[in-house]
């Protein structure tokens, strides 16, 4: 048995992301912000170790990350862990956004507080692919949630 999921921490995603961007802001250098990320990549919840199989694992990240989704069209909840800490925080600010939503708002939903945070500038492109592909991911197990 898994712990609960913390996700969703906000009402709605655009108060996820209003929350994300308020947060952010209150760091002046990207060096602090990629501390706060690694911080916040610490606090995603225990994945087990017997989901870390090839069945999960998410395609296009340099790092290993694994993802499951769960729920359905009504409540999608997804569970991820990286071997990377930094990517560990990309996962947690995409979980804190998506995770816990119905099918329909995650589809609706475009990831803006990647543009609103910078994020996209200062991360590497290996690292900007692979946050590429967790999202398109999310979108995908939604459109299929929807089916």
């Amino acid at each position: 048995m898994t712990t609960p999921s913390p996700f969703p921490l906000e009402p709605t995603p655009a108060a996820a992301q209003a929350a994300i961007k308020e947060e952010f802001a209150f760091f002046s250098d990207w060096s602090e912000r990629y501390q706060y990320l690694i911080d916040l990549g610490r606090k995603l919840p225990p994945f087990p170790e017997e989901w870390k199989t090839e069945e999960h694992r998410l395609l296009g990240c340099q790092s290993m990350v694994w993802i499951v989704p769960e729920g359905d069209a009504a409540r999608l909840d997804f569970r991820a862990t990286s071997d990377s800490a930094i990517v560990s925080g990309l996962i947690y600010l995409a979980l804190r956004v998506y995770s816990g939503r119905s099918a329909r708002e995650i589809v609706e939903t475009e990831a803006d507080y990647i543009a609103d945070i910078g994020l996209a500038k200062h991360l590497s492109p290996t690292r900007n692919n692979g946050l590429a592909a967790l999202l398109a991911f999310i979108r995908e197990s939604a459109k299929r949630a929807l089916a």
